[in-house]
């Protein structure tokens, strides 16, 4: 059976369409079966793989593809080391509101890490709102009834990268600045099982982004947060009544929230020392326990709202340094990951509700997207 992922065709108004296609190499002609997923969805997600193997087995040619997100024509910088090997993690880092691909790429610094420690980048770009900005939907007052998908979009993204260049599916790490800090935390209440951790800078957590208010993710999930104190724009305090970005949580409460979900027991409370003595401390806070590899962590700076280099860290090591001790092994990976997953439903090939008989080929599907296929033999 031939398995050919991630062609691309050319749409409508000049915008791409990504197919997969699973067949056999008979050279005989075949029935084509067209899979369409559902809305906010994307070919990669579920069972959909595994189900067009079977429909090739059986003679079928099997199409999936993904609908453009929201008819709109995305686009990213992708950046990697020279003589990257295989499997290697990558890490995607979000401009802030008004921001770029480019903007943060050349502001960063993180290609400069890539390079010493050898993972890939990729820098997504947003849309752009009714002002002419560039943003990413996470929640915003003045983005209500916004309909644009960012979450589906780096989703999508991250698994035509992990296919198209051979990168870790394990260890894939996201970071961003400000409205990019938000679309972290974001991704972690809704996909956490797309990213192996997050870290967020100078971000916060906005209800209304949030699915029905609810960040509920089923596993442990590591976070790294770096915040300015004198932050003027996003208040590390948070701001119940703010009546322009919409009312957004403190810092102290968001990662309470992380430190809780992971139970972690244990605090570490450091200072940088001050190089540079200009009295801008940089105090770090490192939650963890025993019996987990699930650590929070969070950077306080004396200064604002920016990356938060003032020249005693390098943020961008740190945060290298916290996704390197977060890694995971493959085995690993699905033990966590399975170990807190609850079971929703079985179904067989046509997705019919089913109960566990013998010698059927069917799909166990858990509340945290994973799927298990499994043929039970007598």
């Amino acid at each position: 059976m031939k398995n050919i992922k991630n062609l691309k065709i050319q749409g409508n108004h000049n915008k791409p369409i990504l197919i997969d296609v699973f067949f056999k190499e008979t050279k005989q002609p075949k029935p084509i079966i067209i899979f369409c997923h559902g809305y906010k969805g994307f070919k990669d997600w579920g069972a959909w793989h595994l189900m067009a193997k079977v429909f090739a087995k059986a003679g079928f040619f099997f199409v999936k593809f993904n609908f453009s997100h929201n008819g709109l024509n995305r686009t990213y910088i992708y950046y990697a080391p020279a003589n990257l090997p295989v499997d290697a993690p990558l890490v995607f880092v979000a401009h802030g509101f008004t921001g770029s691909a480019q903007g943060i790429m050349n502001y960063c610094g993180m290609n400069t890490v890539a390079d010493q420690n050898g993972f890939a980048v990729c820098y997504p770009q947003g849309t752009i709102d009714s002002w002419g900005d560039n943003f990413w939907n996470v929640g915003y007052d003045f983005h209500s009834g916004v309909t644009v998908d960012d979450v589906g979009f780096i989703v999508s993204l991250a698994s035509y990268l992990q296919s198209t260049y051979q990168l870790s599916t394990v260890n894939t790490f996201f970071t961003g600045m400000s409205n990019g800090g938000e679309l972290c935390y974001l991704l972690a209440c809704e996909v956490p099982n797309v990213f192996r951790a997050f870290a967020p800078v100078a971000g916060t957590i906005f209800p209304n982004g949030l699915t029905n208010n609810i960040c509920s993710p089923t596993f442990p999930v590591p976070i790294f947060e770096t915040h300015g104190r004198n932050d003027n724009v996003t208040l590390i305090e948070g701001d119940p009544f703010d009546q322009y970005w919409g009312p957004y949580l403190g810092i102290d409460t968001i990662i309470n929230f992380w430190v809780d979900h992971n139970s972690l027991t244990d605090l570490v409370v450091d200072t940088f020392p001050n190089l540079n003595n200009n009295n801008k401390i940089t105090i770090s806070y490192k939650y963890s326990a025993s019996n987990t590899n699930n650590e929070v962590w969070l950077y306080t700076h004396k200064s604002g709202h920016n990356w938060g280099d003032d020249g005693d860290v390098v943020i961008e090591e740190e945060i290298w340094d916290f996704f390197s001790k977060m890694s995971l092994n493959q085995s690993t990976f699905i033990e966590e990951n399975y170990q807190s997953s609850r079971l929703i439903k079985v179904v067989d090939i046509l997705g019919r509700k089913s109960t566990e008989k013998q010698n059927s080929l069917l799909f166990y599907i858990y509340d945290d997207g994973t799927v298990e296929k499994k043929i039970i033999f007598e």
